[in-house]
Formats: C-alpha cells, sequence, structure tokens
C-alpha cells in the first residue's frame, strides 16, 4: 500500500533541505519525481543525486511566486511525464523580524512564497490531479501553531497552510484527491541553521524542550511523506501532522 511505482510526484523546493529528503523518500517508494527550483543548477543537482542512486527524477526550474511560471511549470509536467499524480507545495522562505520592523515588501515574499505558491500550484495541478485521484501535500510549520515575536509573517503563512489545506481537502475529496499538511519541528536545515546564528539560546532551547532530546533530519520526513503520497492514506484527509520529535506536546 505504500507502492508508489508509476506515480509522478512533484516537489517545490525539492532541491535541499526537507524539500530534497521528502523528494528522496518519494523516490525511494518508487515515484518519478520532479524537483522544482529557483536555483536551476541546485535542481539539477539533486536530481542526478537521486538519479544515481537509482532512482527516477527529472528537475524543472520555476519561479512558483509567479502565476505565469506556474502555468509553464504544469505544462511542462504534463509534456514530460503525460501525468501528476503527487504534489509537494514545499517552496519556503522567512524574514526573522518583529512585526514592527517588517517592510510591505518582506510580508509578501514571505506570503508570496510560503502561501500563495501553494495556491497557485495547487490550482495548477488540480486538472491532471482530478484524471486519476491524487495527493497534496502541504509543508506548514510549528508556527502554524505557536507564536513567536521574529516570525510574525512566516507564522501568518504557516497557519494560512493548515487553514487552506482544509480548505481544498473538502473541496476536492470528492474528486479522489486527499489534502493533507506536514508541520516539520525544529529539522537541521540552511534555514533553521540560521535561525541558530540568529537567535541567541535556540539550540540548547529546542534540545530542553524536544522529548526526542535532537533536532530533526530531513530523512525524518521521507515517511510521512510516503504515507500521505500513497493508497496508505486514502482516507486521510484534512490533517496536519507534526513531525517534531514531541516538540508540540512538551
Amino acid at each position: 500500500m505504500f507502492d508508489l511505482q508509476g506515480k509522478v510526484a512533484l516537489v517545490t523546493g525539492g532541491n535541499g533541505g526537507i524539500g530534497l529528503g521528502m523528494a528522496r523518500g518519494l523516490a525511494s517508494a518508487g515515484a518519478t519525481v520532479v524537483v522544482v527550483g529557483r536555483n536551476a543548477e541546485k535542481s539539477r543537482q539533486a536530481a542526478d543525486a537521486l538519479t544515481q542512486e537509482g532512482h527516477r527524477a527529472d528537475s524543472i526550474e520555476a519561479d512558483v511566486t509567479q502565476e505565469a511560471a506556474v502555468a509553464a511549470l504544469f505544462a511542462q509536467v504534463e509534456r514530460r511525464h503525460g501525468r501528476l499524480d503527487i504534489l509537494v507545495n514545499n517552496a519556503g522562505t522567512t524574514v526573522r523580524k518583529r512585526v514592527e520592523e517588517l517592510s510591505l515588501d518582506e510580508w509578501r515574499e514571505v506570503m508570496d512564497t510560503n502561501l500563495t505558491s501553494a495556491f497557485m500550484c495547487s490550482k495548477a495541478a488540480y486538472p491532471l490531479l482530478k484524471r486519476q485521484g491524487g495527493k497534496v501535500i502541504n509543508i506548514g510549520s510549528m508556527l502554524s501553531l505557536f507564536g513567536a515575536p521574529y516570525a510574525a509573517v512566516y507564522g501568518a503563512s504557516k497557519g494560512g497552510i493548515v487553514q487552506f489545506t482544509r480548505s481544498i481537502a473538502t473541496a476536492w475529496a470528492v474528486d479522489k484527491i486527499q489534502c493533507n499538511a506536514i508541520l516539520p519541528g525544529w529539522i537541521d536545515t540552511d534555514l533553521t541553521q540560521g535561525a541558530r546564528a540568529q537567535v541567541a539560546g535556540l539550540n540548547e532551547r529546542v534540545l530542553a524542550r524536544t522529548p526526542s532530546g535532537r533536532w530533526g533530519d530531513p530523512s525524518d520526513l521521507a515517511g510521512v511523506a510516503v504515507f500521505l503520497a500513497s493508497s496508505a492514506s486514502d482516507f486521510v484527509t484534512g490533517t496536519a501532522i507534526p513531525v517534531d520529535g514531541g516538540y508540540s506536546i512538551a
């Protein structure tokens, strides 16, 4: 029931961090994975690495904050692969500032990258997913649940991801499309390494609160991504699953 052979999965921001961790998991389960990012070379290298590991992978350069680029992306996926079964909306960025320090341009950049891109990609993917049924996996955050003084716009975008997921889950269930969110905890990526550099004492606080006693690794997202992408989750929709080593219950 976890077999993804014959499926095509697209992962935005799939060329590094948790995006690549999920892409590797989906590929390991048999899916052909399309790695999407603005950095064409980085995406190509990620796809090449998956191919060298014995998986099927492709890469496409696209800025998923731009409507025309999103339309072209999904047209290209259809031309190259003929179908789409799994969409992972993972593209993300952040600006670590208190709300009174944020500029409108910074607000828009984060919202466009984290939330509006998920809307545009989901809308563009819908006709492809509807053909045979499919899966949408949106990437939220612990800050979908909690507040933080330096994460006003990031938290707003990731809270929005959860509500967006619930909305499309109710709309598309009749089309046999399941839509769920993953809420990663503190995962060791370039993004969180930047947070540790900016926020004094963050590393110690995370380790003290996380029952598992460690930061997560991008590979920790692979299993839940495969579950939500596979027929094992055909009666699971509209959920938001924390993958955080217990951080959110401590």
